[in-house]
């Protein structure tokens, strides 16, 4: 088998080793020798695989010729052969080197049948259905990658304009828990530096980061929600109410609530 499978040119192993020429022909004698079977019956076998073959036609799959043999000093019949029916005679011989030949024509059959199963359908019914499945599967790949982009888009920090929400519902809220931007409160740079200091810093603990702007896109309406239920810690309550000349004219019940809620 390694001998036929031996291949350094263009024609396939078997051809070589049955002695294809460039014209696609080889011998009835050099076929006879390749199968290793006794020199003294190729008469026999000739006119029995070659001329009475029912499956092969002269000057089709054969063309006959008289060789002269100087050895025996008479003339012997022989035939030039084409590669098709080479292989099929070579195929059906008994011999080990016919059993080569088989194995190799079934190799050859299995390495086809791998082919083609990548091999595009030639019926249009086929060719459109595996182009329908192709662009099935080229959608769903399409939308996964849109939604791996959409969470990648997600987990990006803040842009331009989530910080934009983020420090305009601070200001609010900051203006809203001083009491108004013409209170004392606020007025107060000091004082109202603290209070947005601290907004912020409220952010940075719930969050877990280290600037707001670190706040994942996805966490935006989170981080606005947050600032809109913040209040005065006690510290800067104090500090405001100090400052709050207005302060003592409010009801007990209502001092904080109306400035932060």
């Amino acid at each position: 088998m390694d001998e036929i499978m031996n291949n350094t040119t263009n024609q396939t192993p078997i051809e070589i080793a049955i002695g294809i020429d460039n014209k696609g022909m080889t011998t009835a004698g050099k076929l006879f020798d390749f199968l290793g079977m006794d020199r003294s019956n190729f008469s026999r076998w000739f006119r029995t695989n070659i001329i009475g073959n029912d499956f092969a036609e002269e000057n089709t799959d054969y063309f006959l010729f008289v060789m002269n043999d100087e050895h025996k000093g008479h003339a012997s019949q022989d035939a030039r052969i084409t590669a098709s029916f080479a292989k099929k005679l070579s195929m059906q011989s008994k011999t080990a080197k016919g059993e080569q030949a088989r194995q190799y024509f079934l190799k050859v059959e299995e390495k086809l049948k791998e082919a083609a199963h990548h091999t595009v359908p030639m019926t249009v019914p086929e060719q459109i259905q595996l182009l329908a499945m192709g662009n099935v599967e080229l959608n769903q790949k399409v939308d996964n990658l849109d939604k791996k982009i959409d969470r990648l888009e997600l987990d990006l920090p803040i842009l331009g304009i989530e910080i934009d929400r983020i420090t305009s519902a601070a200001k609010k809220k900051g203006v809203e828990c001083l009491g108004g931007k013409n209170s004392e409160a606020y007025q107060d740079k000091s004082l109202r530096g603290k209070v947005y200091n601290d907004i912020y810093r409220e952010l940075k603990r719930q969050f877990g980061v280290s600037t707001y702007k670190a706040i994942k896109r996805s966490q935006c309406d989170t981080a606005v929600s947050i600032i809109g239920e913040y209040q005065l810690p006690y510290v800067l309550l104090v500090d405001f109410l100090t400052l709050s000349s207005t302060f003592l004219l409010i009801p007990d019940s209502f001092q904080y609530h109306l400035f932060c809620h």
